[in-house]
């Protein structure tokens, strides 16, 4: 009696068990970079529905000196406000994007610039930095903010003058 052969079943398995590849980097940082520029013209133009779009309904937005907005609905009434405020200058560079299935994480710099109005606050300022993001592409096809960590390049201001 001849074993049974097995063989022919080997390549068939092991390529069942490997991972989907990848999406490559190119279109989805093309994707994210169409996203960016969108939210620096949304910034602009005070379109608050458009930029909490870019978030996903879990995102988490770590900005400096302030607590975590957590959730969509939690940046959407943050910049509410903060829209009235004034003008927002937002200037994103992405520098990388690293991809792994529906996961993507860009490094990129920006640049900030916020002129006050009547409402502000606060006085005008002017950031720079770099910036951390975790992109997920959602069940719609989208590509969503899920963590988004900038990190100033500058000093905390101090004291006002006397």
């Amino acid at each position: 009696m001849r074993p049974p052969r097995f063989g022919f079943l080997l390549p068939g398995v092991i390529l069942a068990c490997q991972r989907a590849p990848a999406p490559t980097s190119v279109p989805v940082r093309q994707a994210i970079e169409a996203r960016n520029a969108n939210a620096e013209r949304w910034y602009l133009n005070g379109q608050v529905d458009s930029l909490a779009a870019i978030f996903a309904e879990d995102a988490w937005h770590l900005a400096p000196n302030m607590a975590p907005l957590v959730g969509r609905d939690s940046f959407r009434a943050f910049w509410t406000n903060a829209l009235r405020w004034g003008r927002w200058e937002f200037d994103h560079q992405t520098q990388d994007v690293v991809t792994g299935g529906s996961l993507a994480v860009e490094r990129g710099r920006y640049a900030l610039k916020f002129t006050p109005g009547e409402q502000a606050p606060m006085l005008g300022f002017e950031d720079r930095g770099n910036y951390v993001v975790l992109w997920r592409q959602d069940t719609d096809g989208e590509w969503r903010v899920v963590w988004d960590a900038p990190v100033s390049e500058l000093p905390p201001p101090g004291p006002p003058a006397r």
